[in-house]
């Protein structure tokens, strides 16, 4: 029983053959998500990405719509409190921001550049 069950020795249309497939189907729907260490989605996970290293900071690029509302001031603060959040490093401290324009003039995103 165990060699056709393995090999898929049933014929189709069969009550072992449905159970064989219930049983798959219970297995991919029916366990917990920690089972197989399935987290849910970071929200705004993919706003932000990490570039190459340039001397000894780390870049980031920021999409625009994670700093709606904030202004040029204070841009600085929030980004190293978000990226702070991100990275989990609290001694993240951002040290130069700059926009990213399109050739219209149109803002992409920030550069933040950061010291760790």
């Amino acid at each position: 029983m165990l060699k056709r069950l393995i090999l898929w020795d049933f014929p189709r249309g069969s009550w072992q053959y449905d159970i064989v497939v219930l049983l798959i189907l219970a297995f991919m729907f029916l366990p917990p998500r920690d089972w197989f260490r399935d987290q849910p989605r970071i929200p705004n996970a993919s706003g932000i990405a990490m570039l190459p290293s340039e001397h000894g900071s780390s870049v980031f690029f920021v999409d625009k719509e994670l700093l709606q509302g904030v202004t040029e001031d204070r841009l600085a603060d929030t980004l190293t409190s978000v990226l702070r959040a991100r990275v989990a490093n609290n001694r993240l401290q951002v040290t130069r921001v700059e926009p990213i324009r399109t050739s219209e003039g149109d803002l992409q995103g920030y550069m933040a550049f950061a010291n760790l």
